[in-house]
């Protein structure tokens, strides 16, 4: 993907996001052709080119967009984690509702354990309120497990239709992991 910052790059390249979103409510995404996106965004084939390589150029520079935002939300909110993971997910839940129509929410996840290693140098710092937690371990495993977990509750809760209120989700997970500090391991 081009990163130019040239307003009219910017322009294209969100009319070449929304078309592909528009179409993803409409057909599969398998059956979606960088031609239809073209047509629907009403651009050039070249201006496609310049900006992206593929039509999966284009979601993934989607969500790592999205990621980025929510990286920011939680590295300025580490204690209260799971509220800014609901939030991140309901401002998202039309495309994440998307991408379970087409069962692709493996997709996200692949984003965030790309950046793995971005997120450890930013948050396994002495500063961290959560430093304590890492100490002595191997940071990379705890955060595949953590993001993992999460990620698998964020997908069952899509799963589900996002019937179940941000709220009783929370309780039920605080409640989890209180449980948990209670008993040893």
């Amino acid at each position: 993907m081009n990163d130019s910052s040239n307003p009219s790059a910017v322009r294209s390249k969100k009319e070449i996001t929304q078309a592909l979103l528009t179409l993803m409510r409409q057909y599969p995404y398998s059956q979606i052709s960088v031609k239809q996106i073209i047509m629907e965004a009403k651009l050039a084939r070249k201006t496609f080119y310049r900006n992206f390589e593929s039509k999966d150029d284009v979601l993934l520079s989607l969500l790592r967009g999205i990621l980025r935002e929510y990286y920011a939300a939680v590295y300025n909110n580490m204690s209260d984690l799971l509220t800014v993971i609901f939030t991140f997910v309901n401002k998202n839940k039309k495309l994440l509702l998307l991408l379970d129509k087409n069962d692709m929410l493996y997709i996200p996840l692949q984003c965030i354990n790309e950046y793995l290693p971005e997120l450890h140098k930013k948050f396994f710092l002495e500063t961290n309120p959560h430093y304590y937690l890492f100490e002595n371990l191997d940071a990379d495993y705890i955060m595949s497990f953590n993001i993992g977990a999460v990620w698998n509750m964020i997908s069952l809760w899509i799963r589900r239709g996002m019937k179940d209120s941000p709220e009783s989700v929370k309780a039920n997970i605080k409640e989890y992991i209180s449980r948990i500090r209670k008993k040893p391991l």
